[in-house]
């Protein structure tokens, strides 16, 4: 009924009552006399059973001083809460009118609307209350603005299944794993963790409900798909015995994986596993407690599952009566506190509380606890902390074989775990494997075939670059070339191919190689920061090959011109010996007359041949014929040797240099308007996806400026500024686009070159268009290539990434640190200027060049035959003057004898003239004899 019909004498009478009837003496106590209204979740059980424990704990140990003489109890069923209040305030106003309002309201709702329902009626009516309810800051709304005096006296306290999760954030941020899986049972309540417990961590997660056992296989599978490695179970160990059974018979466990198993229960782990480790982490009471814990099982009977919750439950209940009793003997309790029933509720006039300081007093009872100690402080950090062991269980066979304690974890809500060996539990953690599809191009990444048959490697620029960024983000990887080879384009039903395929379907979880960074595959993907240059397309093309002769000199003049010159050399020869022979006037007819000349030069056939020659040359030919008809045919040959000599000099300037002149392709626009060399890039790459849309583009210019020009609705003034005599749109990709078609796209690189290769020369043949880094290294290791003009279309290269996902921003802190510790220009030095696929190729002549060594080296020839053939020349002679014509040397021998004899005589005379003429001389005394001395010329 209505407090308002009540007459105020009568309240008057209840609460002197009430006050009276608080405490009474027994044997020499002070007993305080409680009221206690006790709110449960229709589920919790353990509360339940704990809390009637700690009523029968008080009851039967007089000595606390206290008496619970009203115990009002109300279940919170259904869902509807606004039902739920009206059974909360009929219980409330019962217990006005019975005159025993509560003193205590003790609530153990875990969480939900009906939890929400206790907040609201306690807040409002201002009654104190202690809850267990689940959650962190601000997770209990109706209790989230309270201000310091209701904060003094609506007091929550997180029980154990809200604290222990927190383990998995603890775990997290020491393995430093950066993807998780998280399963949990009823046991545990995680309305309000989904996006607290992980806050801040860069850890992709799921959190799940475990549904049922046909449902767990599903949602493994699930996760698997999402490339989630790391699982960890929340639940009863029925319930985690489940789950492993499930993974072990799907091939859950491995290097790949690793398994937490959670739980509030005692017991140890157990699976139908064939071979896994797990980590096993389960609460155990503290050692000062277990004595008590043991004597509340067996003689009060506090044997609720799991024990941690109904021993918090347990001593939550009996501290709080603790703490309710110690007010009441301090004389704090308010006794002049009018209590407001629902209907009298008004909120202009609200109930209110002053100086009710019931959260200093029970986090001031210092009675010992029976799992773990306390912590009251603010709501949403205030718990019960126990101790968490950690154990690394191995199973095998469905049978632990051994459990190593390997740390411990004090429940808090930033704790630390601490462990025994470091290594042993970061070594536990799975091994986060990327799955990395590349395409295989030198020299980024190239297959290497390992020794001893140990399976394919790679090796190249990209994988040293992962290899870099493996050692700072921390993961394995295995690579695998894309089904088609191809980076990815995307075709004209909007389907993708190549590594952007791989990615887009969840086969790759990153595409490594010289990928261009373009605005269609951002739509589909995620792009690290670029990790190389801005890279363009170019033109390869075969290397032009100056001809080269050692005899190159003789193929200035055609070779009938050589005979021809050679004929009348020979014919001017002849014809000269055959007038010194036949002329008077010549030397050979005509002694007498040039008896005294000191050139007397006899032109036989051989000194006629020697003649014509040396005149062709700066020496001159010599003395000429004395005769007038020689000499007539001499001044000829030599006007006729001039000529030569000076045309043959001209020609031979030019046409060296004519020949290093050859270089028909300078750049695209010069590649787009010549017919004999044929061009395309590869079938499918970025380069064909640019000429084409370039082509495209030109088309729809064109389709544009048409419907502007044909316009009816045009006036006749903006007509004519549309007409014009020169095309204004260009068709030069068009023009390009069709010749690509026309020569037919190669398929592959190699299929490319060799088109390269096989064509005729520089000026007839093959151009391939392709991005200039393939272009280098093709340069750079052969010796027949060249890159011909500037890039064009330039794009990065970088990383591609499944779109979402974390390693885009781990990669892109990685390359940035790569970047700035120059790491990245030293790979590139590697690769490019250091690799010793790198061939030194001869130096190509050019027009600024000098005349090479392959172009005038017969001319060397020609001297060391001529020479070789004068050495060969001297040995005949010699061997014809000793051995071929004895009698001409006999008469030598002889005439030297003669001429010996001769000398000899005469220095004998001349001695006996000298002795006559100084006898002559002493004679006379006085001057030197008239003789004359004996000369030299006698001797001769």
């Amino acid at each position: 009924m209505s407090l308002r019909r009540v007459s105020s004498s009568l309240r008057i009478f209840i609460f002197l009552m009430s006050v009276f009837n608080r405490h009474h003496l027994v044997h020499g106590q002070i007993v305080q006399v409680l009221n206690i209204l006790y709110i449960n979740s229709e589920g919790n059980i353990v509360a339940d059973r704990a809390v009637d424990v700690a009523l029968n704990f008080v009851r039967r140990n007089p000595r606390f001083g206290i008496h619970i003489d009203g115990f009002y109890k109300v279940v919170a069923t259904g869902t509807d809460p606004q039902e739920f209040l009206d059974m909360l305030c009929a219980k409330f106003n019962e217990t006005i009118v019975a005159g025993k309002p509560p003193d205590l309201v003790l609530d153990t709702t875990t969480s939900g609307v009906m939890s929400e329902a206790v907040k609201t009626f306690t807040s409002a009516l201002a009654l104190p209350t202690v809850s267990g309810s689940y959650g962190q800051d601000g997770d209990v709304r109706q209790w989230r603005n309270l201000d310091g005096e209701q904060m003094k006296y609506l007091i929550q306290v997180n029980p154990p299944g809200d604290i222990l999760p927190e383990v998995i954030r603890a775990i997290i941020l020491m393995q430093n794993i950066t993807d998780a899986g998280i399963l949990f049972d009823d046991s545990f309540i995680f309305d309000h963790k989904y996006k607290s417990l992980l806050q801040n961590i860069p850890t992709r997660h799921i959190i799940a409900p475990v549904e049922d056992s046909r449902s767990v296989k599903r949602q493994l599978f699930r996760f698997k798909d999402l490339d989630i490695v790391n699982y960890f179970i929340l639940g009863r160990l029925q319930t985690i015995k489940m789950i492993l059974d499930s993974a072990n018979v799907n091939k859950f466990f491995g290097r790949k994986f690793a398994w937490h198993a959670i739980t509030l229960d005692k017991g140890g782990l157990k699976c139908a596993c064939s071979n896994a480790s797990i980590l096993y982490v389960k609460p155990e009471p503290d050692p000062t407690a277990k004595e008590k814990l043991s004597n509340l099982k067996t003689t009060y009977g506090l044997t609720a599952e799991p024990e941690i919750s109904a021993a918090f439950y347990f001593d939550l209940a009996f501290r709080t009566f603790i703490a309710a009793k110690a007010m009441l003997d301090a004389g704090e309790w308010s006794k002049n506190f009018t209590y407001v029933t629902c209907e009298e509720y008004n909120e202009d006039n609200l109930p209110n509380r002053k100086n009710f300081d019931l959260r200093r007093y029970l986090k001031q009872v210092s009675e010992p606890t029976s799992y773990g100690t306390f912590v009251i402080e603010t709501n949403g950090h205030s718990f019960e902390e126990f101790t968490a062991h950690l154990e690394k269980v191995s199973i095998i066979n469905s049978q632990p074989v051994s459990s190593e304690a390997v740390g411990t974890w004090k429940a808090n809500l930033n704790s630390p775990i601490m462990v025994k060996d470091a290594a042993s539990l970061a070594n536990f953690s799975a091994v986060t494997v990327y799955k990395i599809v590349t395409v295989l191009q030198e020299p980024f990444v190239m297959r290497e075939e390992s020794e001893g048959g140990g399976g394919v490697k790679y090796k190249g620029y990209c994988i040293d670059l992962i290899e870099e960024i493996r050692k700072l983000v921390g993961f394995e990887y295995e690579i695998f070339v894309a089904p088609d080879n191809s980076f990815g384009n995307m075709d004209e039903n909007g389907q993708w191919n190549g590594m952007i395929k791989e990615l887009i379907e969840k086969r790759a979880d990153i595409a490594l190689g010289s990928l261009s960074v373009m605005a269609e595959r951002e739509n589909v993907v995620d792009f690290t920061v670029p990790y190389y240059d801005l890279v363009g397309i170019t033109i390869l093309m075969k290397k032009p090959k100056t001809p080269t002769s050692l005899f190159k000199f003789l193929t200035v003049l055609e070779t009938g011109v050589w005979l021809c010159i050679l004929a009348a050399y020979f014919f001017t020869s002849v014809l000269m010996w055959l007038f010194d022979r036949w002329s008077p006037y010549s030397y050979q007819n005509n002694r007498e007359k040039y008896k005294d000349d000191e050139e007397k030069r006899e032109f036989n056939l051989k000194e006629c041949l020697w003649f014509c020659m040396t005149s062709l040359t700066p020496q001159g030919g010599g003395e000429a014929p004395k005769n007038l008809s020689g000499r007539l045919v001499a001044a000829t040959w030599w006007l006729f040797g001039f000529i030569i000599i000076a045309s043959y000099t001209a020609n031979l300037a030019a046409f060296l240099t004519v020949s290093r002149l050859d270089t028909p392709i300078e750049s695209l626009d010069d590649l787009s308007k010549q017919y004999k060399i044929q061009y395309a890039p590869l079938n499918g790459s970025a380069a064909m996806t640019y000429f084409q849309r370039m082509a495209d583009i030109e088309g729809r210019f064109y389709e544009i400026w048409k419907d502007m020009s044909l316009n009816d609705s045009l006036s006749d003034v903006e007509r004519a500024k549309l007409a014009v005599w020169d095309y204004p749109v260009s068709d030069k990709y068009t023009k390009m686009w069709q010749a690509m078609k026309e020569a037919k796209l190669p398929n592959s690189l190699e299929e490319a070159v060799q088109r390269v290769r096989d064509s005729k020369s520089s000026s007839e043949g093959f151009g391939y268009l392709g991005d200039a880094t393939d272009i280098r290294y093709l340069v750079m290791t052969n010796c027949d290539l060249q890159m011909v003009g500037d890039e064009f279309s330039r794009k990065p290269y970088a990383i591609a990434v499944q779109q979402g996902s974390p390693l885009k921003d781990q990669f892109n802190n990685a390359i940035l640190l790569l970047l700035n510790k120059r790491k990245l220009e030293k790979l590139k030095e590697i690769w490019w200027n250091q690799n010793p696929e790198k061939k030194k190729c001869d130096k190509q002549d050019n027009q600024t060049d000098g005349i090479s060594i392959h172009n005038i080296g017969g001319v060397f020839i020609v001297i060391f035959v001529g020479i070789a053939l004068a050495c060969v020349t001297l040995a005949f002679e010699y061997w014809w003057y000793k051995y071929r014509n004895p009698q001409l040397n006999e008469f030598a021998a002889n005439k030297q004898n003669i001429e010996e004899f001769n000398r000899k005589m005469k220095i004998a005379a001349i001695t006996d003239y000298e002795n006559v003429r100084n006898r002559h001389y002493q004679s006379n005394f006085t001057k030197k004899s008239s003789l004359p001395p004996v000369s030299d010329q006698w001797l001769q």
